[in-house]
């Protein structure tokens, strides 16, 4: 997903591509009784709102991105807990790696 998060002005001016891992804590009990997709959560729809904040306001930091993210998924009330991990593959670090990424776990209150 293309966003324009990162301290730099050259981060939020080209953008750069970020991966979101997200892991979601939900009953499945009713959704594999029912086979009924209205039981759980739908991870299309889950993508498209999850790819629209990465898209959506510039921030600085991968940990208030990750924490935007977590909200999101938490807004569908199937959600008990989600655990997010943002990974920022052409992190400007004039280093050879591998990965940056910042993963956090978020709890319905």
């Amino acid at each position: 997903m293309r966003g324009f998060h990162g301290v730099f002005d050259h981060e939020r001016r080209d953008g750069q591509d970020f991966v979101v891992d997200a892991e979601l804590e939900v009953s499945t009990a009713a959704a594999a009784a029912s086979d009924d997709l209205t039981q759980t959560v739908d991870y299309g729809e889950l993508a498209q709102r999850l790819a629209a904040v990465v898209a959506g306001e510039p921030v600085n930091l991968l940990e208030t991105l990750a924490a935007r993210l977590a909200d999101a998924c938490l807004a569908d009330p199937q959600v008990r807990a989600a655990t997010v991990t943002v990974h920022k593959p052409q992190a400007p670090i004039p280093l050879a790696f591998g990965d940056v990424a910042v993963t956090i776990r978020r709890e319905r209150r």
